[in-house]
């Protein structure tokens, strides 16, 4: 499974934005990603890759990339 390609298509399916061109972009800074969009965003990547996030984890400058939240989702995949 391409994580990658994977969070991208969940991104565009819950809020309409195509962040491919813009993985390290801040996704709160260009109005992708806010306290509520994160919430759904947890959610889904939970689901899709049989994860579980920790709300610690979770802090703005830690996943508030398309990078970053790949990342994330790879390591909590192979802890």
């Amino acid at each position: 499974m391409d994580v990658k390609r994977e969070v991208i298509a969940i991104i565009e399916d819950l809020f309409m934005e195509d962040i491919s061109d813009m993985m390290d972009e801040d996704l709160f800074d260009a109005g992708v990603l806010d306290s509520m969009a994160v919430v759904e965003l947890v959610l889904a990547l939970e689901s899709k890759f049989s994860i579980k996030i920790p709300v610690s984890e979770m802090g703005r400058d830690d996943w508030n990339t398309g990078n970053k939240i790949v990342a994330g989702v790879e390591e909590l995949r192979n802890a």
